[in-house]
C-alpha cells in the first residue's frame, strides 16, 4: 500500500511539473499581441488583488476591461487592456477615453511600483483616493475631464517622483494643498475648471522645478503670493489664473522668473498700476491683464525688452493717460506682436500713427478721450496759444474782400465740376460704341463678362454680370492696406456708394505678359464654389497695373479670427469643424474640377464671410506669374510651418503637400495655436506628436474647447488622429483630400444650418 502511495505522488509530482513546464512554454515562447515587452513574471498575488478591486469599483459600458480576468492570466504580458508591468508589478495603468464611470477604489495604494496613472477622458466621479500619496514611484497622474469630487488630496505631496499632475476640468472643490509642490521633481500642475476655493500657497513660490501652473477658472480669491523667484532658480513658463476672485496687486517679483513665456490673471479684481519690472521678463509670449481693475498709466519702459512678445491684452481695466510715443515705438517695432488690446480703459488723447497703423480700432475703441485711431474718432486741433498781443479787428473792406474772394472760388469749383461731367457723359457714350464694336483688341469678350475702359485708357473686366462700378470709381476709391504677400498689397477700397471690395495689386515685374495674363485671369475668373473666393473682376492699366477685385470679407482671414480675438471671443467647435469642412470643400473642388494644386494654403489665406463660411484665397494666382518669378515663390511658399517636409527638396507642390497644409490648419484649429509660434524648437505637428506620445492630450487641446470635453471627446479625438494622419511625414501615407472631407463627415454629420454643397 505504501508503494502504491509513493508511485501515486511520484506520478502527480511529475503532472504538476509538466503544466508547470506548459504554462511557462506558452508565457516564453508563444509571445501575446502587445507594445511593451514582457519580462516572464506573473503579476504579483497584491498587485492582482488590486487591480480586481480597482476593476469591480469601475463601471465599464463598452466592456474594455473584459481582458481583466479572475485568474490574472496575461495582467503583466500585454493582455490586459491599459496595464503594464514590471517584474510582476504593475507600473502603468492607462485607459483613458473608454467611457468609464464609477470610482477610483482605494486599493491603488498597494500597486507600490505605480508611476503613471492615466483614466482621463472619462465619467469617473467619487473623490481621489489619498492612497495615491504613499506610493513612491509615481510619476504621473492623469485624471482630467472627469466628474471627481471631493478637495485636492494633501497626501500628493508626499510622492517624491511626482512629475505630472492633472486634475483639471473636473467638480473639485476644498483648498489647494500647501504640500502639494513638495516633490522636488514636479514640472506641470493643472488644476483648471474646477470649483477650488482659498488662496494661492505661497509654497508654489518657492519650487524650483515647476513649469507649468494653471488654476485657472476656479473660485481662488486673495492676493497672488508675491515673493516668485526667491530661490533663484525658479523654472516657471506658463502661469494662467483667468476667472477667479483673485484681488490685489500684480506681484513685482514676476519679474524674476526669466524663463516665463504666457501669463494670464484676466478676469479678476486685480488693482494697482502694472509694475515697472515686469519689462524684465524678455522671453514672455502672451501677456493677458484684461478685465480687472488695474489703474495709472502704461509705463514708458515696460515693453521695450520684450523681444518675443505676441499678445498684450489690458482690455477692460482703468488705464488712465496717454499712449507715449515712447510706448508706440516698442510696440510697433515689435515683429512678432499680432495682437494688441487697451480697448475700455480711461485712456485719452492721440494714438500715435505708427501704433493706429498696425493695429484696428477694436484695439482702442472705449476710451472715450481716445482719438485719431479711425476716420471716425479724429482728434479736435487745440486752440492756438495765445500771442499776448490783442488782433486788430477786420474792417468793412476786409470783409468784403474775404467773401469776393470765396464767391470766386466757389464758382471756380462748380465751373470745374461742370466741364467734368459733360466730359465723362461723351467719354462714356464714345465707350459703348467701341465696346459694342470691338469688344477687347478685336476679340469678343467671354460670355457674362463685362467690359469697360477708364478715362485714361485702362480696362475694367467684370465675371459676374451688369457692372455695378466702373473703372473711374475703382481708381478713386478710398483705398486702406490690409496686407501684403509674395503676389502684391491687398487693399479694402471704398467705392463712392459706400460698398466695399478687396483689391490686390499685383506685382507688375513677375506678372506674364498681358496676352497671357489676360487669358489666365479669364479661367480663373469663371472659377465658382461656395467655399472658394470668386474673382469678381480684373483691371488692366495703361502702364501696365494689374488689379484683381475680390468680395470683401469683413471678418477677415481665418488666422486673424482664431488667434488676434480676447478670451470674451471664444469659438465653439462646431463653428471650427464647420471652418475646416469648408476648407477641405474648397480645395477638393479646386483638386478635382479646376485641376489647380493650392500650394500655399495657410490660415491667412483662409477669409471667413459674415457666417463664418470658409473662403479659400490667392488660388491660382501661380498661373499668371512668370516661370522663373514662380520658381523663386514657390521655394518660399509655406516658411511659417504649413509646408511638407518634402517640399524643400522636390521645389513642387502637389495634392499631398495641400494635405499636409490643412491637417497642420485642423492642428491650428484644435490646438488654438499659431504654427509661426515657437515651441521648444519643434513646429506645430512635431509638438502635437510629443505631447500625445505623452499622454498629456489635454494639454493639446485649446482650453475653450476642454469645457465641452465630455459631449466632444471622441470627435476631437478622431479630428486630432485625422489631422496626424494628414501631417504624416511620408506622403504616400496621407490621405486625398477626397478621404479627408469623408472622415470629417463621419466625425460630425453636417446640420441644416451648416451644411455647405461639396
Amino acid at each position: 500500500m505504501a508503494i502504491h502511495k509513493q508511485n501515486f505522488g511520484f506520478f502527480i509530482s511529475h503532472i504538476t511539473h509538466f503544466f508547470l513546464f506548459l504554462h511557462l512554454f506558452i508565457y516564453f515562447f508563444i509571445s501575446p499581441v502587445s507594445s511593451q515587452a514582457w519580462d516572464g513574471i506573473i503579476v504579483t498575488s497584491s498587485n492582482f488583488q488590486a487591480l480586481q478591486a480597482v476593476k469591480q469599483e469601475l463601471i465599464d459600458p463598452k466592456g474594455f476591461l473584459r481582458s481583466w480576468n479572475d485568474t490574472g492570466y496575461g495582467a503583466c504580458s500585454g493582455r490586459w487592456l491599459g496595464i503594464k508591468c514590471a517584474k510582476g508589478q504593475v507600473i502603468v495603468i492607462q485607459l483613458p477615453w473608454k467611457g468609464l464611470s464609477g470610482r477610483i477604489s482605494d486599493k491603488i495604494g498597494q500597486l507600490q511600483a505605480l508611476r503613471k496613472l492615466s483614466l482621463h477622458d472619462n465619467f469617473i466621479t467619487g473623490s481621489i483616493p489619498s492612497t495615491l500619496g504613499i506610493l513612491p514611484d509615481l510619476r504621473g497622474v492623469q485624471l482630467f475631464n472627469n466628474k471627481l469630487t471631493g478637495s485636492v488630496p494633501a497626501s500628493l505631496g508626499s510622492c517624491p517622483s511626482l512629475q505630472t499632475l492633472d486634475l483639471s476640468n473636473n467638480l473639485l472643490t476644498g483648498t489647494i494643498p500647501e504640500s502639494l509642490v513638495n516633490s522636488s521633481k514636479l514640472i506641470r500642475l493643472n488644476l483648471s475648471f474646477n470649483s477650488i476655493s482659498g488662496s494661492i500657497p505661497v509654497s508654489f513660490t518657492r519650487s524650483n522645478s515647476l513649469t507649468f501652473l494653471a488654476l485657472q477658472h476656479n473660485n481662488l480669491s486673495g492676493s497672488v503670493p508675491d515673493s516668485w523667484g526667491s530661490t533663484g532658480e525658479n523654472k516657471l513658463q506658463y502661469f494662467t489664473l483667468d476667472h477667479n476672485h483673485l484681488s490685489g496687486t500684480i506681484p513685482v517679483s514676476l519679474s524674476k522668473l526669466s524663463e516665463l513665456q504666457e501669463v494670464s490673471f484676466s478676469h479678476n479684481l486685480i488693482t494697482g498700476s502694472i509694475p515697472n519690472d515686469i519689462g524684465k521678463v524678455t522671453m514672455v509670449r502672451k501677456l493677458d491683464f484684461s478685465y480687472n481693475a488695474i489703474n495709472g498709466s502704461l509705463p514708458v519702459s515696460l515693453f521695450s525688452n520684450m523681444s518675443s512678445l505676441v499678445m498684450l491684452n489690458l482690455k477692460r481695466n482703468k488705464l488712465s493717460g496717454t499712449i507715449p510715443d515712447s510706448v508706440s515705438f516698442s510696440l510697433t517695432n515689435l515683429s512678432g506682436l499680432s495682437s494688441l488690446n487697451v480697448s475700455y480703459n480711461n485712456l485719452s488723447g492721440l494714438v500715435p500713427v505708427l501704433l493706429s497703423q498696425k493695429f484696428n480700432s477694436s484695439s482702442f475703441v472705449g476710451n472715450i478721450q481716445l482719438c485719431g485711431y479711425t476716420g471716425s474718432t479724429p482728434c479736435l486741433s487745440p486752440n492756438p496759444p495765445s500771442s499776448g498781443h490783442k488782433h486788430r479787428k477786420l474792417s468793412t473792406k476786409d470783409i468784403i474782400l474775404i467773401a469776393a474772394g470765396a464767391l470766386l472760388i466757389v464758382l471756380f469749383i462748380l465751373c470745374c465740376i461742370l466741364i467734368t461731367c459733360l466730359v465723362r457723359k461723351k467719354t462714356t457714350s464714345k465707350q459703348g460704341q467701341t465696346t459694342t464694336r470691338s469688344g477687347l483688341k478685336g476679340t469678343s469678350p467671354p460670355v457674362g463678362v463685362d467690359v469697360e475702359s477708364g478715362e485714361n485708357g485702362g480696362k475694367l473686366v467684370h465675371f459676374d454680370g451688369p457692372m455695378v462700378f466702373g473703372a473711374d470709381d475703382l481708381l478713386c476709391a478710398t483705398a486702406e492696406i490690409m496686407g501684403k504677400s509674395t503676389y502684391g498689397t491687398v487693399y479694402k477700397a471704398t467705392l463712392e456708394d459706400g460698398s466695399q471690395v478687396a483689391v490686390k495689386r499685383l506685382r507688375e515685374k513677375i506678372m506674364k505678359t498681358p496676352r497671357e495674363f489676360e487669358n489666365e485671369v479669364t479661367a480663373l475668373g469663371k472659377i465658382r464654389h461656395p467655399n472658394l473666393l470668386a474673382l469678381r473682376a480684373y483691371y488692366l492699366g495703361p502702364k501696365g497695373e494689374k488689379l484683381l477685385v475680390f468680395d470683401y470679407m469683413p471678418k477677415g482671414s481665418l488666422s486673424t479670427f482664431l488667434h488676434a480675438r480676447g478670451p470674451e471671443m471664444p469659438i465653439a467647435w462646431p463653428t471650427r469643424m464647420r471652418i475646416v469642412k469648408g476648407i477641405t470643400r474648397g480645395l477638393l473642388h479646386l483638386h478635382t474640377r479646376e485641376n489647380i494644386i493650392h500650394g500655399n494654403l495657410t490660415s491667412s489665406n483662409v477669409l471667413l464671410d459674415d457666417d463664418t463660411q470658409a473662403k479659400i484665397t490667392d488660388f491660382g494666382l501661380s498661373r499668371l506669374m512668370t516661370a522663373a518669378a514662380n520658381a523663386n515663390i514657390v521655394a518660399t511658399a509655406g516658411a511659417l510651418g504649413y509646408r511638407a517636409p518634402e517640399f524643400s527638396k522636390l521645389k513642387k507642390a502637389n495634392t499631398k503637400t495641400d494635405v499636409y497644409s490643412i491637417g497642420v490648419i485642423i492642428l491650428e484649429l484644435l490646438t488654438g495655436k499659431s504654427p509661426g509660434e515657437g515651441m521648444n524648437g519643434m513646429d506645430l505637428p512635431q509638438w502635437v506628436a510629443s505631447i500625445v506620445k505623452e499622454e498629456w492630450t489635454n494639454e493639446v487641446f485649446d482650453l475653450e474647447l476642454m469645457k465641452d470635453a465630455s459631449s466632444i471627446s471622441d470627435e476631437l479625438l478622431n479630428t486630432l488622429k485625422l489631422a496626424l494622419h494628414c501631417v504624416d511625414p511620408s506622403p504616400s501615407a496621407r490621405p486625398e483630400v477626397q478621404q479627408v472631407l469623408q472622415q470629417l463627415e463621419e466625425i460630425r454629420a453636417d446640420t441644416p444650418a451648416s451644411s455647405t454643397p461639396s
